[in-house]
């Protein structure tokens, strides 16, 4: 009888030790994770978390070059607010730039990826034609179309006059400025955005396509009804990142305007590297910056959330 009691209290003897030899295998593992994600937490606090508070407190202070920095509270975001009128057109800039840039570059990048889809001879030419430009420097893309329209010698007026149309100062009028750059950022990146369409699409079910067409479907309504809520995760995934590199465009207005005619193309980013660099006014500009990153941040949310009413079978 006592043999028969002491095999149950053995037994569970050996559980306990079993949990405590799993437990400390799991708290081993759950170190060396630790150890492993190690370089990357100190790498993310050293060089993203760390200079984003720097930054939000050199926002607070009139920190230049030329003299030591004093803390000023939210002086600098008064400043911009409401004693800085170029802040509000280099806003309203950089909003006319993501409004034409934004839907130009879906309708187009979609519209070619329902054409580059298909298994024709000779489309895998045109895909990487397309592609191309992405893969290209945007310095060298915005000097080479920086050339290309130039008022006297640009190769676009010189077509144009070859067929007796007088040419335009394209990147010198101030109601043109923003659209030829909104045109020249399009054409760059056209192929990135079709790639991930591309995907969306031979990603469809074809048997969705074939119920429709038995079902006596139009293409129209084929694509509305069928292709467009399949795809709708990249398209929100597309709209989310043209949107945020539209509001931090740079390079081409650098290049091929710097900021001109006026300010008629200063656009965030531009002024911030502006304030930092050519006036030495690090406060304030980390100031921009910070109202720059609460916009998108703004704009993220919003669509985030808004997904849900025409964003469908995520996973």
């Amino acid at each position: 009888m006592t043999q028969h009691l002491s095999m149950p209290i053995e037994a569970a003897d050996r559980a306990v030790a079993n949990r405590r030899k799993r437990s400390a295998a799991q708290r081993s593992e759950m170190w060396y994770a630790y150890l492993f994600i190690l370089p990357m937490v100190i790498g993310y606090i050293a060089f993203l978390l760390g200079p984003i508070i720097t930054s939000f407190y050199m926002s607070l202070t009139d920190w230049s070059l030329v003299k030591e920095s004093t803390f000023i509270g939210l002086a600098n975001y008064r400043k911009l607010m409401f004693h800085d009128p170029v802040f509000w057109d280099t806003a309203w800039n950089t909003l006319y730039f993501t409004i034409c840039l934004v839907p130009l570059n879906i309708m187009m990048t979609l519209g070619l990826a329902l054409l580059m889809q298909k298994a024709i001879p000779g489309i895998s030419f045109f895909r990487t034609a397309i592609f191309t430009p992405v893969v290209t420097s945007i310095v060298v893309w915005a000097v080479v179309w920086k050339y290309i329209l130039a008022t006297d010698n640009g190769v676009l007026n010189i077509v144009l006059r070859m067929f007796g149309i007088e040419g335009h100062a394209w990147l010198y009028d101030m109601k043109l400025a923003i659209p030829v750059i909104v045109v020249v950022t399009l054409l760059k990146g056209l192929g990135m955005n079709m790639v991930i369409f591309i995907a969306a699409l031979q990603d469809v079910p074809k048997m969705y396509y074939e119920a429709a067409r038995i079902d006596g479907s139009s293409p129209w309504q084929t694509f509305r009804n069928v292709t467009l809520p399949l795809i709708s995760p990249s398209i929100f995934l597309v709209t989310i990142i043209t949107m945020i590199g539209s509001l931090k465009v740079f390079g081409q207005i650098f290049v091929m305007t710097d900021g001109g005619p006026g300010t008629s193309t200063y656009v965030f980013v531009y002024y911030i590297y502006q304030q930092a660099y050519k006036i030495f006014q690090f406060g304030y500009a980390s100031s921009i910056a910070f109202v720059l990153f609460f916009i998108i941040l703004a704009l993220t949310i919003l669509q985030w959330f808004g997904r849900k009413k025409w964003v469908h079978y995520e996973d």
